[in-house]
């Protein structure tokens, strides 16, 4: 942690320190770390240096948070956009080492043309251009020298944080800090395997295939190492020149509608999203300027859900545009997102005060990132924990909405996402749905089928032996038995109220013994009483 306020301080960013919780008690050091830059220059800028020279992880951050111009001042949106692919380049000479150790042979054996000049460079690779043999064109990314131990340095740091806002901060077990840094911890580290990275591309390839929304490049799998990606190199113009799109009249508005798709696409149709998706990672081919396609890259951060958590966001979200505010209570139950003792009333009235002044704005002016947001504060107050799970979806979502007002501010996120989660929802409850999971199950029931005959035999062995006899006197089958002799009772005594009712009514309708009605009217409705199940 000092070496973090020593680099804050150098760069003139005091007052960061000033509003941290666990730098603050060291703020008297300041004045022993001497300054390089003038305080005089942009804050953009400097934050800019300052999060290169703390590392990886912190350039990530700045990464993240560049996307949302909407939420940033203009210079500083700026300054941390240089971060997606202009961080200083290592050395060609380096690139080259790490090649010729990789493949064993030297570079210029297995590519005709290698550029010494990356075309980008980023916090964990970068990438060169290059061509192999045969003039396929392709990209080179290879992995930052020492990247590995840096990532670890910054991660014992984030784990000590982590593990002093556990015991001593009175949100710490609420927002499970350490769960969320070994979260963190399994993304950065299985980016640094560009085989990984490379599975990952060629999985997100299948599920976009003939595709018009979404192009991804092909890997050249012979050419691969855990330190080495050599992929198709793909042509378009960078998402964040909107000058260049706009002089070849691209038609905007698909545009930005379509990352939209593409998004709750890959999130619930596929469950395998693309969660790095800042600008510098995102091209567009413009051939057809009115139906324009996106092309990705860097495919290091991928995210999946589990069923269970797909369904309930897919539910809040309809829930959410619905106004059901006691659906939302009721889906953060049922997940387990907030205690089981939570009052549903109370949950659904926070959830409707958070909710109901975002409808009086505009569609397009409605934030799906913010509300999810809001909704997490207002859980707060009833002990709702950090999802861990979910921290990738919400850092991609932040990313896409940020992204798509930024191209086209008008863009109504609930008309272009309430098509794909309606249809992925009822595919998921309809009958197609249910006769698919029987398919999948029809080989565990055939097997099970197959194994009952020899499991009833031995069940009969064992009782013939004696050995059955232990369970049979355990007090949980003896609270069964009684149960279900109350059930037998209780089926008796209603069979019996609703025959006597039914013959009483009859004779107090047609016959001349009216008596003889009323008794069994009676008799009936003691019958019922009886049979009422005792609390």
């Amino acid at each position: 942690m000092l070496g973090i306020q020593r680099v804050l301080v150098r760069y003139g960013l005091d007052d960061i320190i000033k509003a941290t919780h666990f730098l603050r008690p060291l703020k008297y050091l300041f004045y022993l770390f001497p300054r390089r830059v003038d305080r005089s220059a942009p804050l953009g800028e400097r934050l800019r240096l300052a999060l290169i020279e703390l590392g990886p992880i912190f350039v990530k951050f700045g990464q993240a948070i560049s996307t949302r111009r909407d939420l940033l001042p203009e210079d500083i949106a700026d300054e941390l956009a240089q971060l997606q692919d202009q961080v200083p380049a290592f050395p060609s000479e380096q690139a080259l080492a790490i090649l010729d150790s990789a493949y064993g042979t030297p570079a210029s054996e297995v590519f005709s043309r290698l550029d010494g000049e990356p075309l980008a460079a980023a916090s964990i690779a970068q990438v060169h251009a290059a061509a192999l043999q045969d003039g396929t064109e392709v990209i080179v990314k290879v992995l930052r020298p020492g990247v590995r131990g840096l990532i670890e340095r910054d991660l014992d740091v984030l784990y000590v944080i982590a593990d002093l806002a556990d015991r001593y901060w009175s949100q710490g077990k609420r927002l499970r800090p350490l769960e969320i840094v070994a979260e963190y911890e399994k993304t950065i580290l299985d980016e640094l395997d560009l085989m990984r990275e490379g599975a990952n591309s060629a999985q997100l390839k299948r599920n976009f295939e003939g595709s018009d929304l979404l192009y991804v490049p092909d890997v050249y799998w012979d050419y691969c190492r855990p330190e080495v990606l050599v992929q198709e190199r793909i042509y378009g113009v960078p998402i964040s020149d909107m000058a260049t799109l706009r002089a070849a009249n691209t038609n905007i508005q698909m545009l930005a509608e379509n990352g939209v798709e593409i998004f709750f696409t890959q999130v619930f149709r596929h469950n395998f999203f693309h969660a790095d998706m800042h600008p510098g990672n995102i091209f567009v081919q413009i051939e057809d300027p009115e139906h324009p396609k996106y092309a990705a890259v860097d495919f290091g951060i991928i995210g999946t859900l589990t069923p269970s958590d797909q369904q309930y966001l897919a539910g809040n979200f309809l829930a959410f545009f619905d106004r059901d505010y006691h659906k939302i209570a009721k889906l953060h139950l049922d997940s387990g997102w907030v205690p089981p003792d939570t009052r549903i009333d109370e949950l659904e009235s926070a959830i409707r005060s958070v909710c109901e002044p975002i409808f009086n704005k505009p569609l397009d002016e409605i934030s799906f990132a913010q509300v999810l947001v809001r909704l997490f504060e207002t859980a707060r107050r009833f002990n709702m924990p950090i999802q861990p799970q979910l921290i990738l979806l919400q850092k991609t979502l932040f990313n896409i909405e940020g992204l798509g007002r930024q191209l086209y501010p008008q863009l109504d996120l609930w008309k272009t996402a309430h098509p794909v989660l309606r249809e992925w929802m009822n595919e998921q409850m309809g009958p197609q749905a249910m006769m698919e999971s029987l398919r999948e199950n029809l080989p565990q029931m055939r097997d099970a089928m197959r194994q009952l005959p020899s499991a009833i035999h031995n069940l009969a062995e064992q009782a013939q032996k004696g050995e059955f006899r232990v369970t049979l006197d355990a007090p949980e089958l003896q609270d069964l038995q009684l149960q279900m002799r109350q059930q037998q009772a209780q089926r008796f005594k209603l069979g019996v109220a609703a025959t006597a009712t039914i013959c009483g009514t009859l004779l107090l309708a047609f016959g001349p013994m009216e008596w003889l009605g009323w008794s069994f009217v009676g008799v009936g409705a003691i019958a019922f009483f009886t049979a009422r199940p005792r609390t």
